[in-house]
């Protein structure tokens, strides 16, 4: 009697390519898409434009120029820079979009006309007159220096060749904008337009935020730097053309390959639905005018483009000379700095360099393109695999039924990347791709379980080979399999000695009651199997207790108890637990000893597996490792030892010496407070340590009273958790603060920027200062103004809370919690001189 026909193997690759057919377009397929997108655009290989050059504004220029954002005095001198120097086309990422009002500008203009209308202006007095025109002259010389959008519209006044960057608001338009556009936007829209493709419209956008007209006008064009991004977020598409109502808006990338073109806006032609053209370059888009840019490959870990530093070209180590007849692009790569964007060679580019390949793929037509028959080809190459599927697949044997499905699945991978890197055309062939390969797979599985599986089962589930993969998964830990692959088999004495070895494990990995059961089920073939009645009634006696790394994060120390009675402490990987000394943020820190050497140790534990996601975990366990590893590498007298670290079940730990002192947090409020001279001599051995740290590249993050521990008895202090706050500066608590010591951090650590040896000595800084004071140098009511304080105001003067103490110590605290970084004590070793000199001047006073 023939099967149902939903049993058959034509049925499924029907139902198969209808399923696929209906997730076509879910997020999941779209980014197998992109995915695929994006490695074809690492394979390519193209030459990206010699005539686009970056001048960035980073980490560096921000340290010599100020604070961002700088003054427009800055921005016009760079401007004069580049214009001396015959640049082709200055394009400005910069947002002018508010006026940069210096506060004393409004009182000059004030004086100026008070000197206008002063009777001292047409006074008869020679003296008085030039004592009147002399003060005109130096107002009129502070007005312009003030006035800082007239020093840059001037400067883009006198270049002629400068570009600016605008925002625009996407948006579904309804009804008329709020108000027109101004003059210099409108003579920058666009009106050579062909429509072509009736009901073809670019996207749209509701607002327009343009550059204020005190520089506006004075730009030789204007374009917005918009992004598209897909639906995994990364920037694959440019919008070249937005719709503001009336009018169309060319994006800068557009303006700034047309202006080195020596093209105004009415030279741009635009055919809606298909494209745009500068002269003889015709730019191929998707109907909505979104160019799919090329990303150039960088090289030698180095961007496509050449980028140099904005302050070296500012001042003059880098000529300008070399800018000649380039297309000069000016934008942010500092952290911290508008926000980067994904792209296919990059999870971080700034917008900058994503505007250089934008403006090189149009220079050089390279971009991708999606020709009008590729929906044709696509649902073609869709149809051939499903069809494949339901009507020659079932008909093949299994070796010619992979060959063939091999066989086409390199056809449509092979398709895909040929047609990107050679013709730069995009298909989407990854929906018929993954459909054969997902299809293969279930109608072979299908095919072995009703039809080989039969044939095979007595030999999968023999004996011999039950055993075997019962001894591999105990090998893998997976003792849960083994044990099921164990009872399988027919109880021997061989089998006997396997159960035993794994009811042993489960006792290590302290898993009593899963020990229990090996034991018991060993008692059915042979009770009197070695100590098989003490382990049982040892296992049962423990199948209840609570161990380390136990469930909700408990992690109490347990004792065992041995054949013979006697009592048999817990070990951690090789460490025999002999007490718990204290609970930390993460876990709890217990006494242990290695039997192996009698070395006493604190074993800090940690629950990784509680504090992380599981997506988190791999990749924070591996940092542990790392860290750990990094840290126990660090040899100095005053820094803790690291001797082994690892985990065991849910546990990470790390051993390290056991140190007889305590740290210094019971050290930090009024009435216990150690002597200055010992605080002295305690941070000056913290600052030799982490010079020390410091010069291996390793940086603490995490420097405060409750690391140091000291020994008053023999004057040892001791620097720990060096690694630990950089395994944990990621995790989040369960109320969602970041965990770590805000109070003593840096301030380039709490805005996230890079950090180096000179952000811990600002944090022994603030301990410095509170274990003479009693009271940290910042504090806020809440977690924002602690921020804000730490970042922005100074601290309180040492000598306002104790004037006894030391001037030159005052000196010290205020050289060390200094806000930049080139501003404080640069080493260590420079922090430990200063506080002993001090402390030695302090002691001959006395």
């Amino acid at each position: 009697m023939k099967s149902a026909f939903w049993k058959t193997d034509w049925f499924l690759g029907l139902s198969i390519a209808l399923v696929f057919l209906l997730i076509a377009h879910t997020g999941l397929m779209q980014s197998l898409e992109r995915k695929a997108y994006d490695i074809g655009i690492q394979a390519s290989n193209h030459t990206p434009s010699d005539k686009i050059a970056v001048i960035a504004i980073d980490e560096q220029s921000i340290a010599n120029l100020g604070r961002w954002p700088w003054s427009r005095d800055i921005h016009a001198k760079m401007i004069d820079i580049l214009s001396a120097a015959h640049a082709r086309v200055i394009g400005n990422t910069v947002l002018f979009l508010e006026p940069q009002i210096d506060p004393g500008l409004a009182y000059i203009e004030r004086l100026l006309k008070l000197q206008e209308s002063s009777a001292l202006k047409n006074t008869r007095d020679p003296a008085l007159q030039a004592e009147s025109d002399s003060m005109g002259a130096l107002l009129h010389e502070a007005e312009q220096k003030l006035n800082t959008d007239r020093t840059l519209s001037d400067s883009m006044a006198k270049s002629k060749n400068v570009l600016l960057a605008m925002l625009l608001e996407l948006g579904e338009q309804q009804g008329k904008p709020d108000k027109a556009l101004p003059d210099y936007m409108q003579n920058n829209s666009l009106t050579n337009i062909k429509a072509d493709s009736p009901g073809a419209e670019p996207l749209s956008a509701i607002a327009v935020i343009p550059p204020i007209a005190a520089v506006g006008k004075y730009a030789a064009a204007i374009g917005y730097l918009n992004a598209n991004p897909d639906v995994d977020g990364s920037i694959r598409t440019e919008p070249l053309v937005l719709h503001y109502y009336d009018t169309y808006l060319p994006s800068l990338s557009v303006m700034l390959a047309a202006k080195s073109l020596n093209l105004e806006p009415k030279d741009i032609a635009i055919r809606l639905g298909h494209g745009i053209s500068l002269g003889n370059l015709k730019i191929a888009t998707d109907p909505a005018l979104q160019m799919r840019t090329f990303f150039y490959k960088d090289q030698g870990g180095r961007s496509a483009f050449p980028v140099d530093s904005f302050f070296d070209v500012y001042s003059g180590k880098i000529p300008a000379s070399k800018y000649r007849d380039k297309i000069v692009l000016i934008g942010a790569t500092a952290a911290g700095i508008g926000a980067t964007q994904v792209t296919p060679i990059s999870p971080a580019m700034a917008p900058v360099l994503t505007l250089a390949h934008s403006v090189s793929s149009i220079l050089k037509e390279d971009f991708y393109i999606t020709p009008a028959w590729s929906i044709w080809a696509e649902s073609g190459a869709y149809l051939i695999v499903a069809l494949y599927l339901i009507l020659l697949l079932p008909r093949l044997k299994a070796g010619l039924g992979a060959l063939a499905t091999g066989t086409l699945l390199t056809l449509l991978v092979s398709a895909h990347f040929i047609l990107m890197i050679s013709l730069s055309v995009w298909l989407q062939l990854m929906l018929p791709a993954t459909l054969l390969l997902t299809g293969h797979l279930l109608l072979t599985t299908k095919r072995y379980l009703l039809t080989e599986k039969g044939k095979s089962k007595s030999d999968a589930e023999s004996a011999e080979s039950n055993r075997m993969l019962g001894l591999a998964f105990q090998g893998q830990g997976q003792l849960d399999m083994a044990f099921e692959k164990f009872r399988k088999c027919p109880l021997d004495d061989t089998l006997m000695d396997a159960l035993y070895n794994l009811g042993l494990d489960f006792e290590r990995k302290r898993q009593f009651n899963k020990a229990e059961s090996v034991f018991r089920y060993m008692t059915d073939h042979n009770p009197k199997f070695r100590d098989l009645e003490q382990r049982l009634k040892r296992s049962t006696q423990m199948s209840e207790t609570v161990m380390l790394g136990g469930g909700g994060g408990r992690t109490n120390a347990s004792t065992l108890i041995s054949e013979d009675g006697s009592v048999e402490k817990p070990m951690l990987g090789r460490y025999q637990i002999e007490k718990e000394l204290g609970k930390g943020a993460m876990g709890v820190v217990y006494l242990g000893k290695d039997p192996k050497i009698g070395r006493v140790v604190a074993i800090k534990t940690m629950a990784l597996s509680q504090e992380f996601d599981e997506d988190e975990l791999v990749e924070v366990k591996e940092r542990f490792f790392r860290e750990a590893e990094t840290a126990g590498r660090l040899n100095h007298p005053n820094i803790v030892t690291i001797y082994d670290a690892g985990e065991e079940h849910d546990l990470a730990y790390i051993a390290m010496e056991f140190l007889k002192g305590r740290d210094l947090a019971p050290f930090v409020k009024p009435g216990t407070l150690l002597p200055p001279p010992t605080v002295f001599a305690i941070i000056a051995k913290v600052a030799d340590a982490l010079d020390y740290a410091h010069l291996q590249d390793v940086v603490h993050r995490d420097i405060k009273p409750a690391n140091i521990m000291y020994e008053p008895s023999s004057d040892s202090v001791k620097v720990t958790d060096f690694g630990i706050a950089r395994i944990t500066d990621s995790s989040k608590t369960k109320t969602g603060m970041v965990l770590g010591t805000p109070s003593y951090m840096s301030p380039e650590q709490l805005s996230g920027m890079k950090i180096d040896g000179r952000s811990d000595l600002f944090s022994l800084g603030v301990t410095l200062y509170q274990l003479l004071t009693g009271r940290l140098p910042f504090q806020g009511d809440s977690m924002a103004q602690l921020m804000f304080k730490i970042a922005n105001e100074p601290h309180p003067k040492i000598l306002s809370i104790d004037a006894t103490l030391p001037p030159c110590f005052s000196a010290i605290i205020d050289k060390a919690l200094q806000k930049l970084p080139e501003k404080r004590f640069q080493t260590g070793a420079e922090f430990a001189r200063s506080i002993r000199a001090c402390a030695a001047h302090a002691a001959k006073e006395k």
